[in-house]
């Protein structure tokens, strides 16, 4: 005999645990399975010899609606990042940032050779314009591809060659700019609202806050999903049956689950971590480092220790660099490093390299005209959440598992109506 339950999610990654939670929060009797040994799917952080590794470079803005919704922001401890960047060339590193959070930086802003007055001009009006726009009206505009959109604003190629591309392709993981003008504009919306964070103690703080929601026993890690059957799933070791299977998964392997869902193109990523005694890099700051010249692999940079000292032992920096891409051969390392010589203006050869953390399909594709309400329901007792139906962020991952749990209550308050009618 199989395992009953109301409801049965696949997949403990941020959209699988906020469907769960509104789930059990309505009454239902749920079961969440999950592959892994742990929740956060995409979202993971991992302690090695004293640093906290998270599974790739994320960090978390509370401004994001549905994380003001659902999670604890003061029990996350949030940790904020500088509201800028520095943009290294040549020269030096310029310091460009949100005048209202670093007025100190606004002289150096304006001398950065990334653009013209008048360009900068145009940027920050259209940032704190987007800002200031309702997301409904965003996502119902013209979609095109970003660098199509930042043309259209009249911005000049130098600035977005120096300064958006290379910042933009840590966001977008990709460097091209092909991804939504709708996103692009969310995107600005929300850093011009909050400040990116990280958790003190690791990004993973973020799914184990919505798995301590859910009631005991509704968990089950290290246990695969290998089939959905007529009235349930099957695992490799046993059936459970339910009203409704909402699989929660990256889109992979959700079409292995579910035959003829459409699966995104993805993009992938690599975090370099290295650690260094040097506490004095990015002048003690947690600000995100580009570079204008585009000398090598890296998109990015950060000393993650400078945000939350947590991620690193006493006395250490740990660096966090971004590359677009899963290569993490000798070759590879020796250019990443290179490069960073370059962009922090120092030398590296003495910094210890911690980890290469590859993500395969980190992110999905969102070409335009990107749909932000793909469909949730898929057919009679079945449902699918994950980024892939929103937006490639922990905002559409959230917000997908809020609209298939929505889904499933309302469908489950027809069918029980039914039964009632017919008894």
């Amino acid at each position: 005999m199989s395992e009953r339950h109301d409801v049965l999610v696949v997949g403990a990654g941020l959209a699988g645990l906020c469907a769960a939670r509104l789930l059990c929060s309505a009454g239902l009797d749920v079961a969440v399975i999950e592959a892994s040994d742990a929740v956060g799917g995409r979202v993971r952080t991992d302690v090695v010899d004293g640093f906290r590794l998270d599974r790739g470079f994320q960090l978390y803005n509370p401004a994001y609606p549905e994380g003001r919704r659902v999670l604890d922001h003061e029990a996350l401890d949030l940790r904020p990042f500088t509201r800028g960047v520095m943009v290294a060339d040549s020269a030096r590193r310029w310091r460009l940032a949100d005048p209202r959070a670093e007025p100190g930086w606004l002289a150096d802003g304006l001398r950065a050779p990334v653009g013209s007055w008048a360009d900068k001009l145009r940027l920050a009006r259209w940032a704190v314009e987007t800002a200031r726009r309702p997301a409904a009206e965003i996502v119902a505009a013209v979609d095109m591809p970003a660098s199509q959109r930042l043309r259209g604003l009249g911005l000049s190629p130098k600035l977005v060659q120096r300064l958006l591309r290379p910042f933009l392709a840590g966001v977008f993981l990709e460097d091209e700019l092909a991804t939504s003008s709708r996103f692009l504009e969310l995107v600005v919306r929300t850093f011009v609202r909050g400040t990116p964070s990280v958790p003190a103690l690791g990004m993973q703080q973020i799914p184990e806050q919505l798995a301590a929601s859910l009631p005991g026993g509704a968990l089950r890690l290290s246990t695969r999903v290998t089939s959905l059957t007529d009235n349930g799933i099957r695992t490799e070791d046993a059936a459970m049956s339910a009203e409704a299977v909402i699989v929660a998964t990256d889109p992979t392997s959700a079409a292995v689950l579910l035959p003829g869902l459409a699966v995104p193109a993805m993009h992938s990523s690599t975090t370099w971590y290295h650690a260094t005694s040097d506490t004095s890099l990015t002048e003690g700051r947690p600000v995100l480092v580009v570079d204008a010249e585009h000398r090598g692999p890296v998109t990015s940079s950060v000393v993650l220790s400078h945000a939350s000292p947590s991620y690193a032992p006493p006395g250490v920096s740990l660096v966090a660099s971004a590359t677009l891409g899963t290569d993490t051969s000798a070759v590879a390392a020796h250019e990443v490093r290179a490069h960073l010589a370059v962009m922090h203006g120092t030398d590296p050869a003495g910094w210890d390299h911690i980890a290469a953390v590859a993500v395969p399909g980190a992110l999905p594709a969102m070409l335009p005209p990107h749909d932000f309400r793909q469909p949730v329901r898929l057919g009679p007792g079945r449902y699918v959440a994950g980024d892939h139906r929103d937006s490639a962020s922990i905002q559409g991952a959230m917000v997908s598992g809020r609209r298939a749990a929505a889904a499933v209550l309302a469908d489950l308050d027809v069918l029980e109506r039914n039964r009632t009618e017919q008894a």
